[in-house]
């Protein structure tokens, strides 16, 4: 068995004890829940009679809101707008007790907000808030120099990538050659159209999709994930590739052995919004938890089965994951992991 109760046990306690980066793009969720009763008369659209509004902490916030979930220190430097909406995602991460001190107020750019509008517990339409441009020579040694502030004492550094030029390539590269200098593990949660940059790297997390895109081969077989799978560790001299593949489970490759396939567990799936969240943060804590790939990326298996059965964005806690696993164990489910392909 790839994963023991005993193991389960071992790391799902030592989480919670180291602290991690997140680098990245931070946004603010808004979510206005309603219900339709009628089409609208001025287009064949549906007319949602708004209920509730709520706001949730999206993108590297939502990554820290993970780490934070499952006992860690989130370290949480990016940039964001000087604006009311970083006003109300400041307040947001004062409720859960994540510092606001590293991120840089950018005059020249607008926090992200992405707003969905939710009726019967499906997504009607979602609007988009946001500046795209690259971040100035001035505002990137910023957030590089909370970078290098932040990195002594700590476990990983995650990037959450969503391509709103908050990850310029100099940053990355910079980033990057910290960690290395340090031997401190970086993790990445990609975006598909700049994915060659991302080098070196201990773990990158593409779903299936995206793996697909970056290679240039659309995974439908057995053979093309192999093929993609091995392909990008070469390309990008990674240490370890897990792709998530949805209701397939996830597949992780690692420099020089077997890629290890696993089922999903996920037993009821609603929403698939920050499940790649809840992955990497999951499979970090792990790793700072003293877990190797393997048994890390089973923990994050067992994290996106928390994820997908909630509305929204969520976060599970250690104590959530070992229940998980140890259901897992006791029914048989981690049998169906298998370290060859499938």
């Amino acid at each position: 068995m790839p994963l023991s109760r005993e193991r389960a046990e071992k790391i799902t306690s030592s989480i919670g004890h180291s602290q991690v980066l997140i680098l990245g793009d931070v946004m603010l969720d808004e979510y206005l829940y309603g219900q339709v009763d009628r089409i609208s008369p001025e287009a064949p659209v549906p007319v949602v009679d708004i209920q509730e509004t709520r706001h949730l902490l999206g993108g590297a916030a939502n990554v820290a809101a993970n780490i934070r979930a499952l006992g860690d220190e989130p370290l949480l430097v990016g940039a964001v707008g000087d604006d009311d909406a970083f006003i109300k995602l400041r307040r947001l991460l004062a409720e859960q007790n994540i510092s606001a001190d590293y991120l840089v107020a950018d005059k020249s750019r607008r926090t992200t907000i992405k707003t969905r509008v939710m009726a019967h517990n499906q997504q009607v339409v979602r609007a988009d808030q946001e500046n795209r441009h690259e971040l100035s020579e001035t505002v990137e040694q910023q957030v590089f120099e909370r970078v290098s502030q932040a990195s002594d004492g700590i476990a990983a550094v995650i990037i959450s990538d969503y391509g709103k030029g908050m990850i310029t390539l100099s940053l990355l590269q910079r980033v990057t050659d910290l960690c290395l200098q340090k031997g401190i593990f970086i993790a990445v949660d990609p975006k598909e159209s700049r994915f060659n940059d991302y080098k070196k790297v201990s773990l990158i997390t593409p779903n299936h999709h995206e793996a697909g895109f970056a290679y240039g081969r659309r995974i439908r077989t057995e053979s093309d994930l192999a093929e993609v799978g091995n392909g990008l560790l070469e390309r990008l001299q990674a240490k370890a590739i897990l792709i998530t593949r949805g209701a397939d489970g996830m597949s992780l490759f690692q420099t020089g052995q077997e890629p290890t396939h696993i089922p999903t567990f996920a037993r009821h799936v609603y929403d698939v919004t920050g499940a790649g969240d809840t992955v990497i943060a999951t499979y970090v804590s792990a790793i700072a938890a003293d877990a190797n790939a393997v048994e890390a990326a089973i923990v994050a298996n067992a994290g996106a089965g928390f994820s997908v059965a909630e509305v929204g964005t969520a976060t599970v806690t250690s104590e959530q994951l070992r229940k998980e696993l140890m259901r897992n164990i006791a029914n048989g489910n981690l049998d169906r992991t298998k370290g060859k392909s499938m």
